[in-house]
C-alpha cells in the first residue's frame, strides 16, 4: 500500500522559512517523480516543486525559484522541500504526490498517487 506522509507546515513569518518532508513507503523510491503541490484557500491546486528519482532532475514553478530547494533522500524514502525567504502568498495546503511516468517538467495534476496535505501559513 502506497502511502505518503506529509509533514512540516505551521505558522511562519514572512522572511522565515519551513521544511517540509514527505516520508514514502509502498513502492520503489528511486523508481518516481515525488512532487508538492499547494492549495491555496479559494484558489487552485498549483504545482510547487516537483523532483524525477531517476536523474534527481528538479522542477519549480517560477514564483518559488531561488527560494525553494526540493531534494530526495533514498535511504529514507524522504522528500524535503525547503522554504525560504516565506511570502504571505505562500500560505496553503502544501501536498506530495508521485508518479510512476518519467517525468521531466512540473506538472498541475495528474499523479499517482496523492497524500495528506501539511498547512503552512506565512503571515507579514
Amino acid at each position: 500500500e502506497v502511502q505518503l506522509q506529509a509533514s512540516g507546515g505551521g505558522p511562519a513569518q514572512a522572511g522565515g522559512y519551513l521544511r517540509l518532508s514527505c516520508v514514502a513507503s509502498g513502492f520503489h523510491f528511486d523508481d518516481y517523480a515525488i512532487g508538492w503541490f499547494r492549495q491555496a484557500p479559494g484558489k487552485e491546486r498549483e504545482g510547487v516543486s516537483l523532483i524525477n528519482n531517476r536523474d534527481r532532475s528538479t522542477y519549480y514553478t517560477d514564483s518559488v525559484k531561488g527560494r525553494f530547494t526540493i531534494s530526495s533522500d533514498s535511504a529514507k524514502n524522504t522528500v524535503f522541500l525547503q522554504m525560504n525567504s516565506l511570502r504571505p502568498e505562500d500560505t496553503g495546503v502544501y501536498f506530495c504526490a508521485i508518479s510512476r511516468d518519467d517525468i521531466h517538467y512540473l506538472p498541475e495534476g495528474g499523479m499517482d498517487y496523492w497524500g495528506r496535505g501539511t498547512l503552512v501559513t506565512v503571515s507579514s
